[in-house]
């Protein structure tokens, strides 16, 4: 920290770096600013020229170079502006932020204000323009069917040319004053807003007062970049401005960092549901753009979301105040937070802009806010809403109701905020709290509040409004009530934010992982390694949390903080923003030891906003530090003479250094201090030293060199592409990483199915991969998109609509004119699907080529020579068509979504963009040549990571759509060898699935094929098929059925392998199929990586045995038991994963190898062999034993009370499924008696009862498992695990049963 000017390469701590002047350069005149996409059309006083830094004090300083672009375009973003005597030029002050490769920052303020213009030879500049531009305009606006001369200058035309030409005549040299704005500007290492305001506020009014001031400005200039130090943290500062003393003051390490930007102004703006909602969209990291007239709104909007989100930091593009030149940045396919200024005549549907789908656009002036989709509720908000609403109220803000976001600034008559707003003394309605709450009790926002919060057991009636109770009265404040009361206001908004993380991250270092290897090792591979266990996370929060929750750690900035976590494990390395919060985190769990609130969704109010006002109002009250005094400077004499009204070239010899020692530096300044100061710069946002700049910049091209702020330097055309090149590159490696970890997750879950390691994706997070795949896909396709396409798509108006490119500068200048109007919910993708189509539709009317799409070949099975379903159509037209039927969607988002979704069942998503992309015309025709899908091998390695999700199976269209109707296409196949073509009976089918049933539909006879629409069923579980008996031939030999969902294709074959019909086989004339899902041959190639099917149905083979157990493979004792082991098995497993993630217990219980088949082979094991010719089946030998069991009872032979309920349950269930009115048959009969054994927990008790029964001794052989004790005290344990499960049957397995 040495004292030098500019000598030491550490900052030396001073309060500000550098003063800058900028403005009118007279030397090189006007200089039009083509770059700002102003179009001549307007008047040349409306137009924008060039400004240029005119000075700057010092020269240069070696810890912050001076950027001259970035400070020149930022202070004055539009460029030079002029108005004459009859305008208003009021001086409007702004802040602006430079954000350097390393990430860190510098803070700029500028004051802008007009000077009279002295150059002759500007004013008659000025006057020629208007000459140009009237004689164009005379030109350009006579109506072509009047006389040439009735449309004369004099204006006997129509009133309104006449009233514009006169307003563009509006000035003349001879009679109007020219002014031209000008501004001055602090550049400084830390955000102290008001301070700097008010510094350049004295400067201006020391030029403009007829009074000069009372030392030379070189004097101030000098003070405050020299001999005002930065405050030390936890420490107030005081210094000398022209007219008066200015504070400022730094919080302490262990508090929030520095925010110095009034929170009150955000809240006046846009009401606190919009705020909560915009806080939202950021903490997701959606594209946010900010819109005013008010650069210094913008700023305070920006700066302060970002400031709410500690402990978390945004990590995206972040430019508060986008200079006119930089328009194209919108385009930008990665999360922003943009302030873009209007020009207060435009509305927002004038805007262009290329992607709406994830953008949170944000009226600033207008209190209107337009979120993106499927925005998910922060937790607990109606809470926060009601905590947040509290305070504002007692510092007199209203909450600000009727604003919903759909809505239009116009409605919100009933509560006219912007009057409290435009009111300056708006502080001092804080004096009656509760006649704001008053104005509050007709509010809408309230009254929903009162409604909805009522059930959390908090009333609003008694709203606490908090008086301000502060000692005021004994500490005399140093700086004057309205700033307190802004200082006040801040911190509690903000602890009450800051609140809301540590309540629910209270727990979250249980959850990092730590590595294992070393630091340096981590570094490298961090991309690769699960940092936090999310799972785990997940699993224990409420459930109206995970919503958020479960995108938001998907998110960058937590990724980042996690990280930061990992990279600091000792407390003298931690960051300092960790710091703060570990040490409130630590605080709540040692309070939740008392009462232990964590993951329960109880509201937590903030707790220490008290504590946190006490610190600040302590500084202001007792100034730790006073700077020097400005004083006189070694000057020559007669310089430092400026004229009135005009702030004047200074002194640049004074300026240029700074004194030989700093006093202060001695004297306030203990060296520890100085030290940890320099620690701290980083997480200010300031510089680094350079081991970790080094460390950093490294870290930054490590991870794809994000780009925070775009250069601000020379625009030339290969700083453009770099840009767009970085882009690209970064679009690419996104996809990449979020296809791998999609796929990590789900061929996790599979594994899992397969009984290998442990569950870990719930479908509230699998649903989140999938909405963050679309985002993705939303943001490749509107990267360098051509401006938007009119919405009806029927012709191709892109040529005219497109943004004017120039080739001289490569520069994209968006046009003004003839713009089409905006729709919510438009997507990049959807409208180049659009596009697609209508290309295809003109192509075939002109008869070049046919649309039938591709045969899925795939889906005629090799090993069938069977009858089987004709294959559907691979086609992207018919799929989007499937979309375009769906009336539940109403926005092309929607639209576009539920494509890709429906794309991604199917495994067509790669395929189906390769082919959108093919149209190469329409992809030149829609997008500027840098655009992401316009770079074919980045294109060709995209398609190529989203090929890898065919290796999975995704149900995420079916499970999403859940109320939609859907064609199925059925095909029966009967067995050709037994005379299927006699059969004369009626067949009926019901389908089940686990979103619901068909009901019994009815089916011609000798139709084996039909369709039929329905609400979607889900995936299809079982099919019961039977028939009603009549006719001469009532017997039906059915192979299997195939049902198709003729949207997503996935096809279920249903085996059966079995009589229907009286007499024949078990006598059923009706069964229960479980289906299974094929997979179709487009997979083979794949098939290395795939994952087994599901579990088989029942198959032919084993159905036939039944009928003659003789034939049967004999299974011995041990497999038996092996085969009830794994069944079992697999139904405790299904109730041990989320129940969003469990597939179908049918399959477990009636599959090939579920409980029911395992239990058949426990009864078939030393069944005796029936007499020639005669079919015994296990359900005659639990008849048998039924009967055995009622005579017992009627002789009240009981041996004792358990054994007599039990036998009496087991008759009870024989009966009530032998006067079932189904015809299910034995076998059926069976199936059922297992499912409601297994239902209401009986099984092992009546395997119990059937070992000791005396049936069971005749009709089995000595050999029989039934028999062996030893084992069937194993199956009864083995059983006894399903008890703590709830079993819930499909309703097919129980028809016709009420027990």
């Amino acid at each position: 920290m040495s004292g030098g000017g500019g000598g030491g390469s550490s900052a030396p701590g001073r309060f500000a770096d550098y003063f800058v002047i900028c403005g009118l350069d007279t030397e090189t005149g006007l200089e039009p600013d083509e770059l700002s996409g102003e179009n001549f059309e307007q008047t040349p006083l409306r137009r924008t020229f060039k400004s240029k830094v005119l000075a700057r004090y010092p020269e240069n300083v070696e810890w912050n170079p001076f950027d001259q672009d970035a400070v020149g375009m930022l202070c004055m973003p539009k460029g030079l502006a002029f108005k004459t005597q009859a305008d208003s030029r009021e001086p409007q002050f702004h802040s602006f932020i430079i954000t350097r490769e390393d990430g860190s920052r510098t803070f700029g303020f500028s004051l802008t204000f007009f000077e009279e213009v002295t150059s002759k030879q500007i004013c008659s500049a000025m006057q020629t323009l208007y000459h140009m531009h009237n004689a164009e305009y005379d030109i350009l606006h006579t109506p072509p069917t009047s006389d040439k001369d009735s449309c004369s200058s004099t204006g006997d035309c129509n009133g309104t040319s006449v009233s514009k030409l006169q307003r563009f005549n509006s000035y003349d040299i001879s009679r109007d004053t020219l002014y031209v704005s000008k501004c001055i500007c602090l550049i400084t290492p830390m955000s102290f807003m008001k301070a700097c305001k008010k510094v350049l506020e004295q400067l201006h009014q020391a030029v403009t007062s007829p009074q000069p001031p009372p030392l030379p400005l070189e004097s101030y200039i000098y003070n405050i970049l020299y001999e005002v130090p930065l405050p030390p943290a936890g420490r107030s500062l005081k210094f000398s401005g022209v007219y008066g003393p200015i504070v400022c003051q730094r919080p302490s390490t262990s508090e929030l960092p520095l925010f110095d930007f009034p929170v009150k102004e955000v809240f006046e703006l846009l009401g606190v549901e919009n705020v909560v909602q915009l806080f939202t969209c950021a903490l997701l990291e959606f594209q946010i753009l900010l819109y005013s007239q008010h650069y210094q709104r913008l700023m305070t909007v920006a700066e302060t979301i970002t400031a709410l989100m500690f402990p978390f930091q945004w990590q995206h593009v972040y430019v508060p105040i986008l200079p006119a030149s930089l328009l194209h940045f919108l385009d930008a396919p990665v999360p922003y937070l943009m302030g873009l200024h209007s020009n207060g005549l435009d509305d927002r549907s004038k805007l262009e802009l290329p992607q709406e789908a994830n953008l949170c656009f944000v009226d600033v002036d207008n209190h209107f806010i337009e979120l993106p989709e499927d925005l998910p509720q922060f937790p607990n908000k109606l809470e926060f809403i009601q905590e947040i609403s509290e305070i504002l109220m007692a510092f007199g803000i209203p909450p600000e109701g009727n604003l919903h976001c759909s809505e239009s600034a116009s409605k919100m008559k009933s509560l006219r905020a912007c009057d409290l707003v435009s009111d300056k003394r708006n502080g001092n309605i804080a004096g009656s709290p509760l006649n704001s709450y008053e104005l509050l009790k007709e509010n809408e926002t309230i009254a929903r509040l009162q409604a909805l919060v009522k059930r959390t057991g908090v009333s609003l009636e008694k709203l606490e409004v908090r008086e301000e109770t502060s000692s005021k009265k004994d500490l005399k404040i140093q700086c004057d009530e309205e700033e307190f009361k802004i200082y006040q206001l801040n911190i509690q908004i903000r602890e009450v934010f800051a609140n809301r993380f540590t309540q629910m991250f209270a727990d979250y270092e249980v959850f990092v992982i730590q590595p294992s290897q070393d630091k340096e090792s981590w570094f490298t591979n961090r991309e690769q390694m699960q940092n936090f266990d999310k799972a785990s996370f997940l699993s224990d929060q409420p459930e109206p949390y995970l919503p958020f929750l479960s995108r938001f750690l998907e998110t960058q900035m937590f990724a980042s903080f996690i990280d930061n976590k990992i990279m600091c494990h000792d407390e003298d390395d931690k960051d300092p923003v960790l710091r703060v919060f570990d040490s409130r985190v630590d605080k709540i769990r040692l309070l939740n030891v008392r009462t232990p609130t964590l993951r329960t969704s109880m509201y937590q109010k903030c707790t220490t906003i008290d504590e946190a006002e006490k610190s600040i109002e302590l500084r202001l009250a007792k100034i730790d530090h006073t700077a020097v005094h400005p004083h006189l400077l070694d000057m020559k004499i007669g310089q430092g003479k400026y004229e009135l009204g005009f702030f004047p070239k200074l002194q640049s010899d004074v300026l240029s250094i700074g004194p030989a020692s700093n006093k202060w530096t001695k004297r306030n300044a203990p060296a520890q201090w100085r030290r940890k100061d320099r620690q701290k710069q980083h997480t200010e946002h300031l510089r680094l030293d350079n081991d970790q700049r080094e460390k950093y910049i490294q870290e930054a091209r490590n991870l794809g060199s994000t780009i925070r702020q775009p250069k601000l330097s020379n625009l030339s055309p290969s700083v453009i592409a770099q840009t767009n090149w970085k882009f690209v590159e970064g679009l690419l490696k996104e996809c990449r990483n979020k296809t791998k970890r999609m796929l990590v997750e789900k061929m996790g879950r599979e594994a899992v199915e397969l009984g290998h390691g442990e569950v870990n994706i719930t479908g509230v997070e699998e649903n989140t991969l999938i909405a963050s795949l679309c985002d993705l896909l939303e943001r490749i396709w509107s990267h360098g998109l051509q401006v938007k396409q009119d919405r009806s798509c029927t012709a191709f108006i892109l040529e005219d609509r497109a943004s004017v490119y120039s080739a001289s500068t490569q520069i994209w200048a968006f046009q003004t004119t003839r713009r089409p109007t905006l729709h919510k919910g438009k997507s990049a993708l959807w409208s180049h699907l659009l596009h697609y189509l209508e290309n295809r539709q003109r192509k075939t009317t002109s008869g070049s080529f046919s649309t039938s799409g591709i045969l899925l070949d795939s889906e005629r099975r090799k090993s069938d020579t069977s009858p089987a379903m004709s294959p559907l159509r691979i086609s992207l037209v018919q799929d989007m068509r499937h979309i375009q039927n769906i009336s539940e969607i109403k926005t092309d988002v929607g639209k576009a979504r539920a494509w890709v979704r429906l794309s991604m069942e199917k495994k067509l998503l790669s395929r189906h963009l390769k082919q959108l992309l093919s149209d190469h015309e329409l992809t030149k025709k829609l997008y500027k040549r840098y655009a992401f899908l316009r770079c074919d091998d980045e294109k060709e390695q995209f398609l190529y990571h989203l090929l890898s999700f065919n290796a999975v199976d995704y149900f995420c269209f079916t499970n999403v759509f859940t109320t939609i109707l859907i064609p199925y296409h059925i095909l029966i196949v009967p067995s050709k060898k037994l005379g299927g073509s006699m059969f004369t009976a009626n067949p009926w089918i019901c389908i089940s699935g686990e979103l619901g049933e068909t009901g019994v539909l009815q089916i011609p006879r000798n139709i084996l094929e039909m369709t039929f629409e329905c609400q979607n069923l889900g995936k299809l579980t079982t099919v019961q098929i039977g028939h009603d008996n009549s006719g001469l031939y009532a017997k039906w030999l059915v192979e299997y059925v195939m049902v198709r969902n003729e949207i997503t294709g996935h096809t279920y074959k249903f085996p059966c392998g079995r009589w229907l019909g009286k007499g024949m086989d078990d006598g059923s004339l009706e069964r229960i199929l479980v289906g299974e899902l094929l997979t179709s041959h487009t997979e083979v190639d794949e098939r290395q990586c795939r994952t087994p099917p599901l579990q088989q149905s029942p198959s032919m083979i084993r159905r036939f045995v039944t009928i003659s157990p003789n034939s049967k493979p004999k299974l011995n004792t041990g497999q038996i038991q092996e085969a009830i082991g794994e069944a079992v098995n697999g139904i405790v497993k299904h109730f041990h994963k989320p129940e969003k993630e469990r597939g179908s217990l049918t399959l477990l219980l009636c599959g090939e190898s579920g409980l029911v088949s395992a239990l058949e082979q426990v009864f078939q094991h030393g069944f005796k062999s029936p007499r020639l010719f005669k079919n015994v089946f296990i359900w005659d030998f639990l008849e048998k034993a039924q009967t055995y069991y009622e005579t017992l009872e009627q002789n009240e032979m009981v041996p004792e009370e358990n054994w007599q309920t039990r036998a009496r349950n087991f008759c009870r269930f024989v009966t009530a499924i032998n006067n079932t009115p189904r015809n299910i048959g034995k076998d059926g009969k069976f199936q059922m008696l297992v499912c409601l054994g297994a239902r209401d927990h009986l099984l092992h008790h009546w395997i119990a009862l059937l070992a000791d029964c005396p049936i069971t001794a005749q009709m089995y052989e000595d050999i029989a498992l039934i028999k062996d004790h030893t084992l069937v005290n194993s199956l009864i344990r083995v059983l006894q695990t399903l008890q703590e499960f709830n079993i819930t049957l499909e309703a097919s397995l129980v028809k016709g049963i009420d027990i």
